[in-house]
């Protein structure tokens, strides 16, 4: 079994952040170099993860109020006062299976114990991607909404997880 450590995210990882990434589309959106870089600057987490001292993946969030201009981070942020957006989520090939998502998200709840009230996603359904879907589930979320987003291109289904209760 792999030796896995999650810790902040550095300038000098966003190459293969952003090389992993775009591996990972359609399920996360593709970046440039520049757009990956604005989101590491405004992100209130930005995590990655090793497995035996290699990248694994990777995991970026944002708090209510952001600049960021993401239709489905909007969508969020217009309805909820208190959450953590993740905004993405990626383990790369030779890693999934590990349970490193599982472990950004404990990670995640852990540093937001008692702070923040709920994690919320969006995790689409065109096209679809039904393992992120039961991933989700597994992990406690819960649909709360959907969206169209691209001029119809993609439909998101919004999940939330309650944290504590406000």
């Amino acid at each position: 079994m792999a030796s896995i450590s999650i810790r902040d995210m550095r300038t000098d990882d966003l190459d293969w952040v952003l090389t992993m990434n775009n591996a990972a589309a359609p399920h996360v959106g593709e970046l440039d170099g520049g757009k990956l870089a604005q989101l590491f600057a405004e992100a209130r987490v930005a995590r990655v993860a090793e497995a035996d001292d290699r990248p694994a993946g990777a995991i970026i969030c944002f708090s209510p109020g952001a600049a960021y201009t993401s239709e489905n981070y909007r969508w969020f942020d217009s309805r909820y006062d208190d959450f953590l957006y993740i905004d993405r989520i990626f383990v790369g090939r030779s890693a999934a299976g590990a349970g490193i998502g599982q472990r950004f998200y404990r990670d995640l709840e852990g540093s937001a114990a008692g702070r923040i009230s709920m994690l919320a996603c969006e995790v689409n359904e065109r096209p679809p991607n039904p393992v992120s879907i039961r991933f989700h589930e597994k992990c406690g979320f819960s649909a709360v909404g959907r969206q169209t987003t691209e001029g119809g291109a993609k439909a998101v289904v919004m999940m939330t997880k309650t944290l504590f209760a406000k």
